[in-house]
């Protein structure tokens, strides 16, 4: 449920709290006083769309939060999929700031969120039901939902939607592999050469990193090899020239004869054994190094090869191997069509015959269902005073879909001796809100959303209409968090909130406050919308009255 709602600087409001109770909230004040902008923040919070004409004249921005108490194990597992951490108390924190610029910056526990994201959430926790917002019941392709949801056993549903996820998974492979012949001979025509090229070219793993490496060492053999016989000519020498280490041999005989240059003779012995390493290394690398100008040339081929295949199959060696391997199991799954496609046919056949059961059975439950729903309905609408209104759940078959084949559609007939027409052809304004009132308290103990926010149900109705809709809040309240904008006292008698909306101007500037009422408070506030601008003895007692019988 919906615990405090924090404004700040959305239209006449500077800076406002409001805390929530659990049970019926009911927000009243003069027609203009700002109650809509309570709605418009709560709005703002559920992710729909907003404007910077929304901001307060003067202020840069605007911004809203809302503390939602024990959220259902659906706001919980919605939170989880979008990657939000759930707080170990099942409480929830969203905020939204509105700039000029027309930018919103959201936030669900802290951490960045997406508009779209507070919609999604927003869906589970509010729902708002106004003057103006009746798609729901407007709309023919959703009242199939509230029968559903009149359910206890959701196992028929489930048990159909698996089937019917099935029966659309087979029709998806038939559909792949009926197309038409010319498209598949041409599509086996390059798999065939796909797979011929890929073949042919025997591709290795590390293959190309292997050649560059090659191609390096072959440019370069050339140079190293003229470079190495320079280095072995200084050192052995030639028959012109005596080598360094001849030299050194020589210089190091001369002075080992004597005992005073031991020193100097080890030394020397010590490079002549360094020259011989450096012989050693050197031929060793003759032995690897070869340079042949037409290994180079088949290198160079080889890694164009490589190269125009990457082009077409994938940058890597992999890549190349994994795109042979799809390709040999495309063409066997063509080669082989035919009898998969039989196969195919014959497992369509027995799910579509297993769907069909199963969405009659589903629409067994739904009738019983929506028989039992039509007498709910037409007992909670004489309730509200409308004894004659006939209420009708009517069934057609259509299509095979994921919600079964029903088509489901809620009929009224407001005047006895008329036949039962649409619900969007006929119902006024008021009618609508009384009858989305006594589905939900018909569907209260099944809904998961914890808020209902009623803006002005009490539109078009009658003083005793209004009393019995506001016995009707109160009944909705038990199991679901009721918020209700009104300008009736009857409802607003049966609030076990209630919050005055008023509008003063200081300083050439207009300001909002809402202000949570007392006893005496609500007393006034009752006295006020009963009987206008003077509140007298008379209505002070009419609306005492009205407060204690309600309660």
């Amino acid at each position: 449920m919906l615990k405090t709602l924090d404004i700040e600087n959305i239209a006449v409001i500077e800076k406002t709290t409001v805390d929530f109770s659990s049970g019926l909230n009911v927000l009243t004040g003069e027609t203009g006083a700002g109650k809509s902008i309570v709605v418009d923040s709560i709005n703002a919070i559920l992710g729909e769309r907003t404007s910077r004409e929304l901001i307060r004249y003067g202020a840069d921005s605007a911004f809203v939060s809302a503390y939602f108490e024990d959220i259902s194990d659906t706001v919980r597992n919605k939170l989880a999929e979008l990657g939000f951490d759930n707080e170990g108390d099942n409480s929830l924190l969203i905020s939204r700031k509105i700039t000029l610029a027309g930018k919103s910056n959201c936030r669900i526990n802290g951490k960045s969120a997406t508009v779209s994201m507070l919609k999604e959430i927003g869906n589970l926790l509010v729902n708002i039901h106004g003057q103006h917002d009746s798609q729901a019941l407007l709309n023919p392709d959703y009242h199939y939902k509230y029968i559903d949801m009149m359910s206890d056993d959701k196992a028929v549903y489930e048990d159909y939607k698996n089937t019917f996820k099935e029966l659309i998974n087979v029709r998806r492979k038939l559909k792949s592999l009926t197309n038409s012949e010319f498209d598949k001979e041409r599509e086996l025509e390059l798999l065939e050469y796909q797979i011929k090229e890929l073949e042919d070219a025997d591709i290795k793993i590390g293959e190309r990193d292997a050649l560059l490496k090659k191609r390096d060492l072959i440019s370069k053999s050339e140079n190293i090899t003229s470079a190495l016989n320079m280095v072995l000519s200084a050192i052995n020498g030639n028959d012109d020239t005596d080598g360094v280490q001849s030299s050194i041999n020589i210089c190091n005989n001369t002075v080992s004869s004597f005992d005073e240059l031991k020193e100097i003779s080890q030394i020397l012995t010590n490079v002549n054994d360094e020259f011989e390493v450096v012989k050693d290394k050197i031929e060793k690398l003759f032995d690897k190094i070869e340079f042949d100008p037409n290994e180079l040339e088949l290198v160079e081929e080889r890694l164009d090869l490589l190269y125009r295949l990457s082009n077409k199959y994938g940058s890597s060696e992999e890549e190349m191997l994994e795109f042979l391997d799809n390709a040999k199991s495309r063409l066997n799954s063509i080669v082989y069509a035919d009898k998969e496609l039989e196969k195919l046919n014959l497992q369509y056949d027995e799910l579509f015959d297993k769907t069909v059961s199963k969405a009659d059975k589903l629409s067994r439950s739904r009738k019983k269902i929506a028989a039992e729903f039509e007498k709910q309905v037409k007992s909670e609408l004489e309730f509200l005073d409308m004894p004659k209104l006939e209420f009708v759940v009517d069934f057609n078959k259509g299509n095979l879909s994921s919600n079964g084949y029903d088509k489901i559609e809620f009929l009224i007939s407001t005047n006895p001796g008329e036949p039962p027409k649409p619900l969007s052809k006929i119902a006024s304004g008021g009618e609508l809100s009384r009858i989305m009132l006594a589905f939900k308290n018909i569907l209260s103990h099944n809904d998961s959303i914890g808020t209902l926010i009623f803006d002005e149900i009490d539109t078009g109705v009658s003083g005793r209409a209004s009393h019995k809709i506001g016995l009707k809040l109160k009944s909705v309240s038990k199991n679901t968090q009721v918020i209700c904008v009104t300008h009736s006292a009857q409802i607003a008698s049966n609030a076990d909130e209630h919050f005055l909306i008023n509008k003063e101007v200081k300083d050439a500037k207009t300001y909002t406050s809402v202000t949570q009422l007392d006893f005496e408070s609500r007393k006034r506030e009752l006295a006020r919308i009963m009987g206008g601008l003077e509140i007298t003895d008379t209505l002070l007692n009419s609306a005492e009255e009205l407060l204690k019988s309600s309660q």
